[in-house]
């Protein structure tokens, strides 16, 4: 009898253990291969922060994304691999007040609604996953100046009041003047 538990209980055992391995696998940095690793890097300079880092990815199509190697192919793949959540319909985070700050590479972007409660923002179509947040706090992204000024006009355009010290006091752009008050 005890040799027919055995029999039974082997493939069992070692479905649970192969699958045990696939997960553990699954979630550790040295298994992302180097192609995956600069993929997900890559998508890292479009990280803003508000307690979990936010992927800002509203437009999968426009060149502040494509020219860096993020496509739909590329996000589609990054999902694949349990990296992001990637919706068509993108994810909208509620519950705002009439201010609140994001953080694009430490520096800070103070961002004043039109209402005093019940406010929203628009995250675009990309959420990391919980392997991907842990995953992403391991890469030192480089600061995309093109891509954070994307954001603020995309900001500004949807009638947000905007305060950055990050804006390029040199660079002529028609959103400078009328999006921020640059602070020191």
């Amino acid at each position: 009898m005890r040799d027919l538990f055995t029999i039974f209980m082997q493939p069992i055992t070692s479905r649970l253990t192969h699958s045990e391995h696939i997960l553990s696998s699954n979630h550790s940095e040295t298994d992302l291969n180097p192609k995956d690793s600069q993929l997900f890097e890559a998508l890292c300079q479009f990280l803003w922060i508000q307690g979990d880092p936010l992927p800002l990815i509203f437009d999968v199509e426009n060149e502040v994304y494509t020219q860096q190697g993020i496509t739909l192919a590329t996000l589609k793949h990054l999902e694949k691999i349990s990296l992001i959540t990637f919706e068509t319909q993108g994810f909208v985070k509620k519950g705002f007040g009439k201010h609140t700050r994001l953080f694009y590479c430490g520096k800070p972007t103070k961002i004043g609604f039109q209402n005093d409660e019940n406010n929203y923002l628009n995250l675009g179509h990309v959420l990391l996953t919980k392997y991907g947040n842990k995953l992403a706090s391991t890469y030192k992204a480089p600061r995309n100046q093109q891509f954070y000024e994307y954001v603020i006009n995309r900001w500004f355009q949807q009638g947000l009041v905007l305060s950055s010290i990050q804006i390029d006091r040199n660079r002529k752009t028609d959103f400078v003047d009328h999006t921020c008050s640059i602070k020191e």
